[in-house]
This record gives C-alpha cells, structure tokens and sequence, in this order.
C-alpha cells in the first residue's frame, strides 16, 4: 500500500523520470475536459471525462473502461491521472479494475485533490446519491504534489482544500492548527510555503495510512469531520444544489468539535476558535431543524457506521483522537443546533 510521494513545483521533470523508467507499452493520460483543454499539446492517448462530482458515475467508469479497451490498454501500460479528486478517485479505480490492475500515477490539481483524494490509496465513484458508495482500495504507484496548478483555481477551491488541511492539523498538532486560523486566503500564493505546508500535512494522512492501509483501525481518524460532512454534502446532492466536499468537511469539522466537546470534554475555546474561522470563511450551509431527520438517516447510511448506529471520530484535545465513537440522535441534535449557533445559520 506504500505510494511515492514527489513534491516539487518541477512536474514535467519528475513525470518525464516516472514515464521513461518503467518499460511501459503505452501511457494513457486521464483528465477532465477542462483541465484536457489546458494540456498543449495533447498527448496522443487521452480520456476526458465530464467535470465535476456529479459525473463521478457508474456510467464515467464504464466509458473510461470502453476508450482503455479500444485504445488497447495492457498490464503494461500506465495510467496518469491530472485533475482534482474526481479524476484521481475514478481514474484509480478504473486502472485498479481493468485488466486486474494497470499501473497509474496521480498527479492532483486542486489543494484537495493534493492533501486528500490523491494520496491513500482509496478510489471509487458516487452510486445512488450517495458519496464514493462504491471504490477499492488501490493506491497509485507514485503521487506528483505540486502548487504550480493553483495559481488559476477559483477561490472556493483553494478554500474547500483548506479544510483538509486544517483537519489533519486538528489530529496532530495544536500550534499548526492556530497558525491554520491565521491563514489569509486573499494574499497571494507563496508557492514555496504552500508547498512546506502540504508536505507536512500529507505526511499527517501518509503516516497513518502506512500504519493501517485498509482503514480497519487507526486510519479511521481521517474521518474526523466526515461522518456528518458527507450527510451534508450528499443533502446538498439530493437538492440539486451541490457543495464543494471541502466545504461539508469544514461545517462537519465544527459540528463533530462540538460532539467532542460534549462527549470527551475537547476545549470549548477551540470549538469556537473554529466555529469562528468556518463562518468567516466558508459560506453557510442552508439548512433548518426540518433538516434534521433527514440528515440523520444519511448519516446511518454512511459507510462509517454500524448495524443502523453513526459512528464518528472525535477528538479530546487537539492531536488525541478518539475512533468509533458512538453517537446517538440526541447527540446529533444538540452539536447540529449548536452549530446554527456558530454559524449564525
């Protein structure tokens, strides 16, 4: 399960040295449409597929496997997969099955794409409205992290990264953390900074990944947030109004630091620190305690929980999680009304 991790902002170097030292038969290149539109030239073998989450589909799967198929894609071939989280969790997932496993390498565009989707060997797709409902784990042989890429990403992407990063912060280190809240996402990109910054946060997921691979254990701490980000980005789906998945993360990431608080006794003065940070910086989410059933029956459904009970990360402190952690309705309730609260919802 161990991935190569290459941080540079010198991408062509380090893919022309992964490309030419493997003996591959052929190299196949997978991409959104609008990152193929950006790729001058065209290399002579590439699969675009529909941008955004809402084509993360059965249907995008099997047309990845049908253009594999008549291009002639052997065991010998090589993957590349240049997008955000989409690409790299579909591309994955259609290397690791076809042919049993073609070899491929990730190369994430977007701040999420680099702190999460690409790095940990997870892939899949959404299936019935419901998050990377189907997936495997099949981790690329090598992750190219660059910030070359971000200096055309719209805001609201750098900040749906961000919430990323701020959460592997919260599993590891308080003072990251506070330097996190300080973070000015009008000021210009300081691409080696950026660059420091996500080395040290991927080493976060990396290291606990190594350490359980196929999440039976302790890599269930990277669910911090998770549980009920995904209720709320799988609500927004359902409406037909969707929101970016580091956005849900950051309204999960405050409603499970209340959790926490109530249950394991996490620093009031931290939830509010973050309350205060994801209502400055992220927009609100429309929801009202109407909501609230609803919410919760997508939260029993997640792949995280047990026999019909939500199971979520929490935290005691900063850096000491806690994983399976039951929570129950009432639970919900209260850390969901907490949160209009801090959020001003």
């Amino acid at each position: 399960m161990g991935q190569n991790l290459i941080f540079t902002n010198d991408v062509d170097e380090a893919l022309e040295r992964l490309t030419t030292s493997g003996g591959h038969n052929m190299t196949v290149w997978i991409a959104d449409v609008n990152t193929a539109r950006l790729m001058m030239p065209a290399p002579a073998h590439l699969i675009t597929i529909p941008d955004g989450d809402g084509n993360k589909t059965l249907a995008t799967v099997t047309s990845v496997w049908d253009e594999m198929e008549r291009m002639g894609v052997t065991r010998h071939s090589l993957v590349i997969n240049l997008g955000g989280g989409m690409v790299t969790d579909l591309g994955g997932f259609t290397a690791a099955t076809f042919k049993r496993g073609v070899r491929f390498i990730n190369v994430p565009t977007t701040l999420l794409g680099a702190v999460d989707a690409a790095v940990g060997g997870k892939t899949g797709f959404n299936y019935h409205d419901l998050k990377n409902e189907i997936g495997a784990f099949a981790p690329a042989s090598d992750v190219v992290i660059s910030t070359c890429f971000f200096d055309t990403l719209p805001l609201q992407e750098m900040k749906s990264g961000f919430a990323e990063v701020l959460k592997h912060a919260m599993l590891s280190d308080r003072g990251e953390f506070l330097r996190l809240l300080d973070h000015d996402f009008n000021a210009p990109i300081n691409h080696d900074d950026l660059l420091e910054r996500l080395r040290r946060s991927v080493q976060v997921k990396a290291d606990i990944v190594a350490r359980d691979p196929e999440e039976q254990g302790e890599r269930k701490a990277l669910n911090l947030g998770h549980t009920v980000g995904h209720a709320f980005e799988s609500l927004a789906m359902l409406r037909g109004k969707p929101v970016p998945h580091g956005y849900a993360v950051a309204w999960g990431l405050v409603t499970e630091a209340v959790l926490s608080h109530l249950l394991l006794k996490f620093p009031g003065e931290d939830v509010h620190l973050l309350g205060n940070f994801v209502r400055d910086n992220y927009r609100d989410f429309p929801f009202t305690c109407d909501d609230y059933d609803e919410l919760l029956g997508l939260m029993r459904h997640d792949k995280k929980s047990r026999a019909g009970e939500i199971t979520c990360t929490l935290l005691a402190a900063i850096g000491d999680y806690r994983i399976d952690k039951t929570v129950t309705p009432d639970d919900i309730t209260a850390a969901l009304d907490i949160l209009r609260d801090l959020l001003g919802v």
